[in-house]
Order: C-alpha cells, then structure tokens, then sequence
C-alpha cells in the first residue's frame, strides 16, 4: 500500500510541486491526490519535489496528499506483449476501456499484461545447470510468429534447483536458481538502458521493399535514420510502410502526439495485411505505444521510453527489432512545454539547454549488440524517427539535432508531394552512411556491381537537376544529344525506379533483387544508347516507345515474373 509522503502546494497545468518529499528520489512513480494520478518526480530541491502528472490535473488543489511508489516509472515485460497497445506510460488500453469506457477514466490502474492467462513453458534448462544472467530457461510460444524467449532476471547467476515444463501464469513460479523463485514477469525502468556485452558495427541492410530507401539511401540493422519534412510530404505513410515490410522480426510503433486516425489506420490494416515470410498477419509481430494528440501531453515525453525498453527486451532475446517514432518533434514540444513549466533557462526557440542530449540518449539505445548470456547471440534495434519542423525549416532545434546523431537522413520534399512522386524523399538533400559499410553484403547477396549502379543513377540525377535549370531558362534543344539522353535517364529512373505506389498490391513492395534488374536495365539502355549516339546515332531514333515503355511496367512484375526483365536486356543489347 503506497504511503503519504507530501501535499500538494502548487499546481500548474501537468506540473504538480509537493512539500515534505526529502524520502523521494528522482524519477520515483508517485500518485497524486485520491484520485491517485499517476506521476514522476522530474526535480527535487531540499523538501520540494516538481512532479510531472501523467494525466489531466483539473480539480487538484493546494494540501491534496502525494503517495509514493518507492520506484521509478516501468514497464512490465512478460509474454502477452505481442498485438498489444499500450499508452504512453505502458498501460494497456484494450483493458483501460473494459474498466473505464471509450475516455480514459482518471486514476485508472490496471496491470499492464494479463495475470490470469495461462502460458505453456516449454524448459530449455535443466535442474543442476549453471546459469547466470541473458540465458534462456525456456520458451513460451506467444503466437504463431514469435517465440517468447525467457531469460535469467538480471542480477541473478548459479545453479537451477528446480525447473518445469508446464501452464504458468507470468506471475507463477517457472524455476528456482539458487533458493531465488523465478517468475516470466520482469520490470525494468524506462529511462534506463537495458545492459549487453558488445557493441558491433552495423553490416547488413535493413530490407524495407522501398526502392528509394533499400537502393539509394539505405539503413542498416541496428542503425539509425530521421525522416524529416513538412506536412503532408508524407512522413507516416513511410513510416507505415515501413512497419510493414521491414526485414525485422519485430516492430514497436509509437504514435507520439500523432492524430489518433493514423494509429486506427495502423489497428485496421495490420491484422489484415499478410506477412510474406509467413503469412501471417502483421499485427502478430506487432506492438503499438499509443500518446495521440488528445492524450495527456506529459506521457508524450515517456512514450519514446517505454517503446526503447520494450524493443531493447526482444532484442536481448536475440531478435533484430525495427522502432518507428512518430514523430519525436511532438514529444519534444512535450518536453518544452515541461522545461518551461519547472523554469528553466530555455535555449533555442524555448527548447531546453538539453534537447540534443536527449535525443542522443534515444538513439544511442539503438544498435547491433552482442546479448548477455553464455551463448554467443546477437540482436539489433533499429531507430526511425520521424520529425516533423514546422514550416519544413531544418534549421530549427529538433531537426538539427537529430542531423547531429543519426547517419540516415530521408529528406521529404513538399514539392515532390505536390507532384504525386511518392515516397517523396528528395535524393538531392537526402543520404545515408551506412552503404559503403555493407557493400561485402551487396556483393554476396544481390550482385558486386550493385553499389556502382547506384552511384551511377544518384550521378545521373545530380546532373539532371543542373540540366533541367540550363533548359529552363535557354530552352531544352540548346542542350546536347548526351545532355538529352541524361535527362531521359534521369526521368526514367523517378517514374520508373523512385516512384512506388504503396496502395498496388504489387508495387508496394519490391525485393533487393527486383530493385537491382529495374536499375541495371535503365541504366543498360542508358548505356547502349549512349554508346549509340557516339557512334553518330541520332537521340530521337534511340527513343524506342516500346522499349520504354516495357521498362515503365517493370515495376509491377511479380517478384515470380522477373526472368522477363532478362530477356529484355538482351534485347536491348542487341537492338541499339
């Protein structure tokens, strides 16, 4: 039972400052009033504590009673997190609205996973082994996609007196290491990061089935990107589409200050869209963090937590994770409007002093990592982030900070939007650092000519756009027959390769090895042509219609059809 540990004396918005709470310490979970709102101690000075109030504070007032919790703000981790949607503080909302209705009553506790499902623990360790922590003891199949992998608690080491095959309930004893009862339920502190052995460069691509992003600007697993740009450039269809495709094993997906129709959009299409590695829904490997902008401003700020603590749990079991943030803009504006609220120094356009430091901290928890345990294993968390300047401004603080850190940067352009080229990821302004430390991966797995054909169409498209500025103003025949041929290849590679239709069925997502064929014929012809011209060809007899206009439809091949791709290249070779 939680005791009283101060009172109230000032109440400002979210922001609570109490009496009486030298026993406290920073970051502890503490309930506010009897209503027992939940709260997180951000400051303390001597006898005062600055709480921030994790929901609305209507009605509170000056002498109300503060109760403590005795331990900082957490998430519980335990099979049944799978298709699950937690708020920003780990609350499961599915079990928020059985117990308050479709608004989320004030003061409304409920566990965040089921206490009464019962679980079948199949043992992996045995009675008389030796264990310590990051080991698996046994496996709980969660759904027909991920098998839950239970670990040694941290902390814990020695010897398995007992351990059972059997129905448990997360909070049943599973086993016993050295008298110390072993339960699938854990708790671990959001803020804190959870421990690993190693950390490991990133050397394989994150597949995400989006040209533009897997062939020109690609992410590796365990790496870091922004997806910066102005509203309605599309940043969360991109992040959708890559919750769903992305060459991971699991998605954690926080909705931060976003409108609530983009998380419904994610519940409805998820548990119909068909995963092709197993044919599964995607929901089953799913997990949603839910902080929409009618939700309490404050838990935007713990959302991004909650979400890293819950992917950082999986990837300690040895999966590769992807975390999609959208968008940390939102959150934070939460943590300006608290920063201002506690009067701080503000910084840049009233951010405070340590924005880029938070960030980092985020970020930082993402990576390719060797797990603790015996087994050598590793797992990896990729971080998206989605930011959101206003006006489309990078130069503001958020947008600039996140520069500083990530090493992928996808730069929407309004302007491609208006025009219907989607994804709008401008390839002028965007890059990524991650190509050439996988291009051993490339050439293994898709081709050793790959990498080059790719700095040949980002060429290509620079040339371009200094061209199109030359015809602008002197008129496109000034331009010579090379000059021509490199404007057609460069529209080509936009309409044909760049754009991708992420509501065809088809062309919503396309294999490494579809994505090298597209590129290597539109660069092939693009070569045979020119070789044509400095034969003394005549550009205009080089545009054959048909030819191109087989090229324009290869992006809507099945992945099973691509054989024709082959054919044609010969055809070309042979033709001009």
């Amino acid at each position: 039972m939680s005791k009283i540990i101060g009172k109230i004396i000032k109440v400002s918005g979210p922001l609570i400052i109490a009496d009486g709470m030298r026993s406290a310490r920073m970051f502890d979970v503490v309930y506010v009033s009897d209503m027992h709102l939940i709260g997180e101690i951000i400051e303390l000075r001597g006898d005062l504590a600055s709480v921030q109030v994790y929901e609305e504070t209507s009605g509170l007032c000056a002498g109300d009673p503060v109760f403590s919790s005795g331990a900082p703000l957490s998430v519980e981790l335990a099979p049944g997190l799978m298709e699950s949607i937690f708020d920003g503080i780990g609350r499961p909302l599915v079990a928020l609205k059985e117990l308050t209705g479709e608004r989320i009553g004030r003061g409304a506790h409920v566990d965040a996973l089921d206490r009464k499902k019962k679980w079948r623990f199949t043992a992996k360790a045995k009675t008389g082994d030796e264990v310590r922590t990051g080991d698996i003891l046994g496996t709980v199949q969660e759904n027909e996609v991920i098998e839950h992998r239970i670990l040694v608690p941290h902390g814990v080491k020695g010897k398995i007196s007992h351990i059972k095959d059997g129905e448990f309930t997360i909070t049943d004893t599973i086993a016993k290491i050295e008298d110390k009862d072993i339960t699938m339920l854990t708790k671990w502190p959001v803020r804190k990061g959870r421990p690993y052995k190693n950390k490991l460069t990133p050397v394989s691509p994150l597949i995400t089935g989006q040209r533009v992003i897997d062939t020109f600007f690609p992410i590796a697993k365990g790496g870091v990107a922004a997806i910066p740009g102005p509203f309605g450039s599309g940043k969360t269809v991109i992040q959708h589409q890559l919750a769903k495709w992305a060459d991971a094993d699991i998605v954690v997906y926080i909705g931060c200050g976003e409108r609530g129709n983009e998380m419904t959009d994610v519940l409805n299409e998820f548990p119909k869209l068909l995963d092709a590695k197993n044919n599964q829904p995607l929901m089953k490997r799913t997990i949603l963090i839910a902080n929409t902008s009618d939700m309490p401003v404050a838990a935007r700020e713990a959302s991004i937590y909650t979400g890293i603590t819950i992917a950082e749990y999986f990837r300690d079991q040895g999966y590769n994770v992807a975390i999609m943030a959208d968008s940390t803009s939102r959150w934070a504006e939460a943590l300006r409007e608290m920063s201002g609220r506690l009067e701080e120094m503000p910084g840049e356009e009233g951010y405070p002093a340590y924005l880029a430091s938070r960030l980092a901290e985020f970020y930082e928890r993402a990576g390719v990592v060797e797990v603790l345990g015996s087994n050598k294993q590793t797992g990896s968390i990729t971080a998206i982030g989605a930011v959101s300047p206003p006006g489309g401004d990078l130069s503001e603080p958020v947008s600039q900070g996140t520069l500083r850190i990530v090493k992928v940067f996808w730069g929407l352009s309004a302007s491609l939007a208006y025009k219907r080229h989607l994804p709008a990821i401008d390839w002028l302004i965007s890059y990524s650092l991650y190509a050439d430390k996988m291009s051993d991966w490339y050439s293994e797995n898709i081709s050793p000519e790959f990498l080059n054909l790719r700095g040949t169409a980002i060429k290509i498209l620079q040339e371009d756009a200094s061209l199109e500025e030359i015809a602008r103003l002197v008129g496109i025949d000034s331009l010579s027959d090379k000059e021509k041929l490199t404007m057609e290849t460069a529209r080509s590679i936009r309409e044909d390769f760049l754009q991708q239709n992420a509501f065809n069925e088809i062309d919503t997502f396309s294999s490494l090895k579809k994505q090298y064929k597209i590129l290597k014929i539109i660069l092939g012809y693009h070569n045979s042509a020119s070789a044509a011209l400095d034969k003394g060809g005549d550009f205009y007899d080089l545009l054959v219609p048909a030819i191109k206009e087989k090229i324009a439809r290869f992006k809507l091949l099945p992945e099973d059809d691509l054989e024709v791709i082959d054919k044609l290249m010969l055809e070309i070779g042979g033709g001009l």
